[in-house]
């Protein structure tokens, strides 16, 4: 049976609540987090975003392109609160709900409470509850897995409705760009470039083991969503025991300098990843992997939760100094991964958490 997936997303969550509260902000650009030194964009509006301003960005980098940026110090709780509002709607349908975070989820609707056969008109619907219900507009993607339904709900944002179906799906994929594709970051996605792989028809001319050689495990993944594979189930009570990013080198490194720019950039992404996901951790592993493929770990686990990319790197640093040979042997492959145990573990069910950026100077 042909599974039926919406995934949706709502357009610029957090700066569009703090427009819909404050009329003095709409149509203006808005970024919400702190404007000082040292602070971060927790998220932009569609009007901000307009300059290049995007989440994650240094304050004095987005007030850089956007000197009338408007910054707006966030109300979590708030958020929170609307989160519940949609998830709410969601549970109206179907039980098989996946938050990703406080602004988006996965639901399977294959079967849904209200017997509706088409996800379209469920998506259709969903979006103008939303409206109705908290003014704020969201994007829907309709597909048969996870992942085609995640790239649908971006493909006409804001406030679009995207369905890519079994028959459309070879087509669109091969034609979508690698950045666009899940898992393919900035630095994987320059990698892939210096490859030939431009779109997903340059990809599908790998095979599995090329890709696994030059991408790793993430290889195995790249090949099947290519081909519109995606066997993941939408899981409505799912505990995240871990969370993580690594990077294998075009060319092996071994000058120190070299190993701790790698490093910032992981940790930064996985950050991003984590906040993306409301994820929180005390745990964190650094991996290494040597020419030989030799592999070495270090862990530590710290007192207070890993909220920063600055955190993650510091500590990253602190492990990756700790192994004696770091210098002396060249080095395929560097990762971080944030891991929970015990109480530290967090479920993503009915109220996600949403990690606190630290706006001080």
């Amino acid at each position: 049976m042909i599974r039926k997936i919406i995934h949706i997303d709502m357009d610029a969550f957090y700066a569009s609540i703090e427009q819909r509260d404050n009329p003095e902000y709409r149509g203006k650009p808005v970024a919400v987090g702190y404007g000082g030194k040292r602070g971060v964009v927790a998220a932009a509006s569609y009007e901000a975003r307009q300059y290049g301003v995007r989440s994650a960005m240094a304050s004095v980098t987005a007030l850089r392109k956007c000197p009338h940026l408007i910054f707006v110090m966030p109300r979590f709780e708030v958020y929170k609160t609307v989160s519940n509002q949609i998830m709410q709607i969601f549970r109206e349908y179907t039980d098989k709900v996946e938050p990703l975070s406080l602004d988006e989820a996965f639901l399977d609707v294959t079967e849904n409470k209200k017997e509706i056969e088409i996800a379209t008109q469920i998506a259709k619907e969903i979006k103008q509850k939303i409206r109705h219900q908290t003014r704020l507009t969201a994007s829907a993607g309709v597909s048969y897995n996870k992942f085609l339904a995640k790239i649908a709900s971006d493909y006409n944002k804001p406030d679009g409705l995207y369905v890519i179906t079994p028959e459309k799906a070879e087509k669109f994929l091969e034609k979508l760009a690698v950045e666009k594709f899940f898992g393919v970051g900035w630095v994987t996605a320059q990698r892939m470039h210096e490859l030939g792989i431009k779109n997903g028809l340059d990809l599908k001319q790998h095979t599995e083991m090329e890709l696994v050689r030059h991408f790793g495990k993430a290889g195995t993944m790249y090949y099947q969503f290519v081909r519109g594979v995606d066997e993941r189930e939408v899981e409505s009570e799912y505990v995240r025991k871990s969370l993580g990013a690594e990077e294998t080198f075009a060319e092996d490194l071994y000058e120190i300098v070299d190993l701790l720019r790698a490093l910032d950039d992981i940790a930064r992404e996985v950050h991003r990843r984590a906040d993306k996901k409301g994820f929180l951790a005390k745990t964190l592993t650094l991996k290494i992997k040597y020419a030989d493929f030799t592999v070495v770990t270090r862990s530590k686990t710290v007192e207070y939760y890993l909220r920063t990319s600055d955190q993650l790197f510091d500590l990253g640093k602190e492990l990756l100094l700790q192994i004696e040979d770091i210098e002396e042997r060249k080095i395929r492959l560097i990762g971080l991964t944030l891991k929970n145990a015990g109480s530290d573990q967090m479920i993503l069910t009915d109220q996600p958490v949403q990690l606190a950026f630290e706006f001080k100077e």
